[in-house]
């Protein structure tokens, strides 16, 4: 006979099942970016992604981390990252559907929309295999810089193939792409690069050492290097035409904090052989396209983290019983659950706007806030499961673990934030862009237009580099209150512009205001609604 202490009783049941596109912020912003064409596929993607087969594999990919392989078992250098078949499978899924290049080649509206919403959807299945997705999409608009080789490479970029394994990038079915641009010396100042590259008839010899190359297993790697001119931009295939593997040593893989399906590398050039992209000595102007590309997926993929931390929590508080009632019942805990909730709802709005309007300055403006948003959402959703949510079992330590990377990766804060400032000195049709996007809610809410004329006036202001961060952070949050009061659920815009604009806001999360329609806003985050 069974022990009554061995019966298991008010535990949560596994969150599978459902549509992780089951989202009606997602859905809305879909919808206005021109791409509600392609809600049926997404829903598609949703269901898949919430499968308990596919939960598992992003579990999978994590607990087997990649592995270097430096040699062959004779001795022989090979430079091979091998992954877990479950890190496969998942990117054979992102490529097939369309999450890399392939908006670039298609023509439809909205195309880059539907492609921010599928990436969101599913990185909340795994966020480490996103790195080289995200770096394929991004890898394109900087490739058409040079026109004969977008024109070589662009079309196995946008292929739906997923094709592993080191061979001449023309002679496979697709391609992916990585970046490989920060030195140890200089970070972010890649100004500071030390990596040299010498012509050689229609190629550059490089010789260097890279602090990060993301994804070292790609086919194809952007990265900078001083040539005659000055700081150039580089294509750099892993293996050449002629099938011999080019010159680049695997030094080691970074112990991350997470981030952990996902191989991040340090290599040697030791005369690898590179295609020079866009004009010499412009390297910077050239790989920008890039990073603005990958910010963009930084945002997207915050985005992703914080609807997957809410939907774990609000699941949980919904099966999980305290103190006589369900823990969503309890006021203290929806009032957690909504601010949180009013928090992703803003970053998936602002997030699928980025992707149709590709703002240069919403998107540094968004880069710098969302990103570092993402930290303390995951914090109090995982917080919200109690002990439960500290144990690896639950999923909600992988979302910690991931929060912080996005704001580091392609610019930490002070950077975003000093990007910020260059497109307002520089760039009058960027900033009266954003403007007009503020403009376009005047009158719908007070507190929104009281926001945003004060804005106005700090814009113009002096000393504007040491208060960077707090002029930035104050034009995220009018971006999107904008975004929210002209497209959002009304009681999410209502709590949005209380706090956040009007100040009406504690320190942590579960303090907005009294009078916020916090049943509303909750009732949106919980799965299977």
């Amino acid at each position: 006979m069974a022990h009554v202490t061995h019966e298991v009783l008010n535990q949560v049941p596994p969150l599978t099942g459902h549509d992780v596109a089951d989202d009606p912020a997602l859905l809305t912003a879909l919808r206005l970016g021109g791409a509600g064409w392609a809600e049926a596929e997404l829903r598609e993607l949703g269901v898949l992604a919430g499968s308990e087969r596919v939960q598992e594999l992003g579990r999978l990919a994590n607990e087997h981390p990649p592995v270097l392989r430096t040699h062959d078992r004779w001795g022989r250098r090979v430079d091979e990252v091998e992954f877990h078949p479950a890190w496969h499978e998942l990117m054979a899924t992102a490529v097939g559907r369309g999450l890399h290049a392939a908006p670039w080649r298609d023509g439809r509206a909205g195309a880059h929309v539907a492609r921010a919403a599928k990436f969101l959807v599913w990185s909340q299945v795994e966020a480490g295999h996103g790195c080289p997705v995200s770096m394929t999409y991004a890898a394109v608009p900087a490739l058409r810089r040079s026109p004969e080789l977008a024109a070589r490479f662009e079309p196995l970029l946008a292929s739906p193939e997923y094709d592993f394994g080191l061979r001449p990038p023309e002679s496979k079915r697709g391609l992916v792409a990585g970046m490989s641009m920060t030195e140890k010396q200089g970070g972010s100042d890649v100004r500071a690069n030390t990596t040299r590259a010498v012509r050689s008839g229609d190629h550059h010899v490089l010789t260097g050492h890279k602090w990060f190359t993301s994804a070292p297993m790609s086919d194809l790697f952007l990265t900078l290097a001083q040539a005659d001119e000055g700081l150039s931009c580089f294509l750099v295939p892993r293996v050449l035409p002629d099938g011999a593997r080019n010159a680049i040593s695997l030094q080691r893989l970074k112990d991350k904090l997470g981030n952990r399906s996902n191989a991040s590398a340090e290599v040697e050039y030791d005369g690898a052989v590179g295609w020079l992209v866009g004009e010499p000595g412009r390297g910077v102007r050239t790989i920008v396209e890039m990073v603005n590309a990958t910010r963009l997926d930084c945002v997207l993929g915050t985005a992703a983290g914080m609807r997957a931390g809410l939907v774990q929590a609000a699941h949980h508080a919904a099966h999980r019983r305290a103190f006589g009632a369900a823990l969503v019942d309890q006021p203290v805990m929806r009032a957690v659950l909504a601010d949180l909730a009013v928090e992703s709802e803003a970053a998936t709005a602002v997030g699928l706007w980025l992707a149709g309007s590709r703002s240069r300055l919403g998107l540094a403006v968004t880069k710098y806030w969302v990103c570092k948003r993402g930290p303390a959402h995951a914090a109090e959703a995982l917080e919200c499961l109690g002990g439960n949510g500290y144990v690896e079992e639950s999923g909600m330590p992988r979302i910690f673990r991931e929060s912080p990377l996005m704001s580091v990766w392609e610019g930490s804060g002070n950077v975003a934030a000093l990007d910020v400032l260059r497109v307002l000195a520089r760039e009058p049709d960027a900033v009266a862009g954003f403007t007009a996007e503020l403009d376009a809610a005047a009158g719908a809410d007070r507190r929104l237009d009281a926001a945003v004329r004060e804005l106005k006036a700090a814009l113009t202001g002096a000393d504007l580099e040491s208060r960077a961060r707090r002029l930035v952070e104050r034009m995220a949050l009018v971006l999107q209150g904008a975004l929210l009061v002209r497209h959002g659920h009304p009681a999410v815009a209502d709590a949005f512009c209380a706090s956040r604009l009007a100040g009406d806001w504690g320190l942590a999360f579960g303090t907005l205001p009294a009078g916020v329609d916090l049943g509303a806003i909750v009732a949106r985050a919980v799965p299977g609604r």
